[in-house]
């Protein structure tokens, strides 16, 4: 028989648990880079301030061992739900003028687009879910030719950058036979500039659930506001997502997922992009 959730939310502890906290420096706006486009772009003074590559080692222990999330279940059991990050797609604009060595490829291409910066770097993955590698792998394959890739920091990253997560399941302990709902995906979007970034993106009601139960990453927040800079998504699609386990009608979690989606949907409408793995979960619902 089904049992009353009451106030905790799956959905919310998955993104909680999945979003990337990355160590920071402060660099004052005015003095880092003189660009039309940075001395125009709201925001606090100095602004915070980190490495991608220091953004992809959030990254590596979840690509080894997956990421866990804590999920009740209608039984009122409690397991732990873990998730392999893969790399979906990832588009760096810079707010300069860069280049890279490397060949021609389906990966990248340059094209200067005033409102948005220069396009640095794209890619876009197609291939189906078991034939990729983890996203900590992925990003260090594709750096091989694309330096910038670790080497740029959030700072030299126009507005219009971000990336996107899909996360797929591989296990969960201990071991339930037959929750379906177990086997839902979800892919994240998130912005990956300083000059996008608010630090009203680190209350700390937003990390509420993960916090209460003494879970995952709670130490790392603790040291959110000084040294560190979170980064949870602004964008979401959903696959194999049905029923209350993962939408709780008492948190609101159907208007939060149908926010994210929609707004997911905007930004690629926004830059004229086609993603595959977001077209793949808005047409494959169950």
């Amino acid at each position: 028989m089904a049992i009353n959730l009451e106030n905790h939310s799956n959905l919310q502890c998955f993104l909680d648990c999945t979003t990337p906290i990355v160590k920071t420096q402060n660099f004052p706006k005015s003095g880092f880079l003189k660009t039309n486009l940075l001395s125009e772009t709201p925001g606090p003074n100095p602004v915070k301030c980190f490495q991608l590559a220091d953004l992809w080692d959030q990254y590596y222990e979840w690509s080894a061992c997956g990421a866990g999330t804590r999920v009740h279940l209608y039984s009122g059991d409690t397991v732990v739900q873990y998730y392999v990050p893969y790399l979906s797609a990832i588009q760096l604009y810079t707010t300069t003028p860069r280049s890279f060595n490397g060949g021609t490829g389906v990966y990248y291409q340059k094209e200067n687009i005033k409102r948005l910066g220069e396009l640095y770097f794209e890619y876009f993955e197609a291939c189906s879910p078991y034939g990729r590698i983890p996203f900590y792998d992925k990003i260090y394959e594709l750096a091989h030719d694309v330096p910038g890739l670790t080497s740029l920091t959030s700072l030299e990253l126009s507005p219009a950058s971000w990336m996107a997560v899909a996360w797929y399941p591989i296990y969960h302990i201990p071991t339930r036979c037959n929750v379906k709902e177990l086997s839902a995906c979800f892919l994240t979007y998130h912005t990956i500039s300083s000059l996008f970034q608010d630090d009203e993106f680190c209350k700390k009601e937003e990390i509420k659930c993960c916090k209460k139960q003494n879970f995952n990453k709670s130490s790392k927040f603790t040291a959110l506001k000084t040294t560190s800079m979170s980064l949870p998504p602004f964008g979401l699609a959903t696959y194999k997502v049905k029923g209350s386990l993962w939408l709780n009608s008492e948190r609101g979690d159907k208007e939060m997922a149908a926010s994210l989606y929609s707004a997911a949907d905007s930004w690629l409408k926004q830059l004229a992009v086609q993603h595959h793995d977001f077209t793949y979960f808005t047409t494959h619902t169950v």
